[in-house]
């Protein structure tokens, strides 16, 4: 799911390259592809850097890494896909973003070029509007797989959500009543590698959730139970929830996006619990509850010092 975060919106990009497609080394079907041959685009994100740990030796594309990899600069592009055969696509703001899904389908051409064999898109469950993200990848000619990620429960102790539970509430555009598997990013991680560097998921759509959907209100519970003292769900309007955010610093369409983002993907359409990651995983997923424990537990709400 989303991550709110202050940023810049920019226009669709395309490349051109004549850069000559390179011959990928022949393995059966069935092989592995290995980590080193395994692009991480978005690998320091909340999502890609779960990722990065459980498969060592993938390379990580990021704007601070070498070499230099920028969603909305092309020129990054080639340097980073030499030899790569799996490419996981975390796009930075959201694949429902203004020019995403102009940037995947340029990316994707560009990686089919240079013979990358294997697309791996993190999307959104119950997300229509980012249909067109998802055709530029289903569409490349590549073997694709797309992840539509529930909310996710880390929403709640990295960046988002953090300082607020921290406080004792979170504040949410939705009501108490609306309910959610949110699904844990250590879940999702594993399933990534797993379609990354293993056959049988090609032309795949997983959708991955916890293993039951809790209300607002039976989130806050769980977290109140994991940290130790109560933590509420606060209800605001959409409009007054928009506002807050461009207060706090986002542009007025990022903060647009987002409160409709929240509004219609708590509207009902997503409470259904999948079995996705057990299939995938061989394992139940995990429950928001463990999460819970787990995130208290490495301070992730800790009261500030000072």
């Amino acid at each position: 799911m989303v991550c709110v975060r202050a940023t810049r919106w920019t226009g669709p990009m395309n490349t051109e390259t004549s850069t000559p497609r390179p011959s990928s080394p022949a393995r059966a079907a069935g092989d592995q592809i290995p980590a080193e041959r395994v692009l991480l685009a978005g690998g320091t994100g909340k999502t890609g850097r779960r990722i990065a740990a459980l498969l060592p030796g993938a390379r990580i594309a990021s704007r601070s890494g070498a070499p230099a990899f920028d969603w909305h600069r092309p020129d990054t592009w080639p340097g980073s896909l030499a030899g790569v055969e799996a490419v996981y696509l975390s796009y930075p703001e959201d694949v429902a973003a203004p020019g995403a899904a102009e940037n995947l389908a340029a990316f994707a051409a560009l990686a089919a070029r240079l013979g990358t064999r294997r697309l791996v898109l993190l999307s959104g469950r119950g997300m229509p509007w980012a249909a067109d993200s998802e055709r530029a990848v289903t569409a490349s000619g590549l073997e694709w797989t797309v992840l539509r990620g529930s909310w996710f429960a880390q929403n709640f102790s990295e960046e988002f959500l953090v300082d607020e539970v921290r406080g004792g509430t979170f504040t949410l555009p939705v009501p108490p009543t609306a309910a959610e598997p949110f699904v844990d990013l250590d879940d999702l991680a594993e399933v990534a590698v797993a379609v990354l560097t293993r056959s049988g998921h090609a032309g795949r759509v997983y959708e991955l959730t916890g293993p039951r959907a809790l209300t607002l209100s039976e989130t806050a519970e769980a977290l109140s139970a994991a940290i130790g003292r109560p933590v509420t769900h606060r209800h605001v309007t959409p409009e007054a929830y928009r506002e807050t955010l461009v207060a706090g610093g986002l542009p007025e369409a990022h903060a647009g996006l987002l409160t409709r983002l929240f509004v219609e993907v708590f509207d009902g359409r997503n409470s259904r619990v999948t079995d996705d990651i057990p299939a995938v995983l061989g394992r139940p997923a995990g429950d928001f509850a463990r999460y819970a424990r787990r995130a208290a537990a490495a301070g992730a709400w800790a009261p500030a010092a000072g």
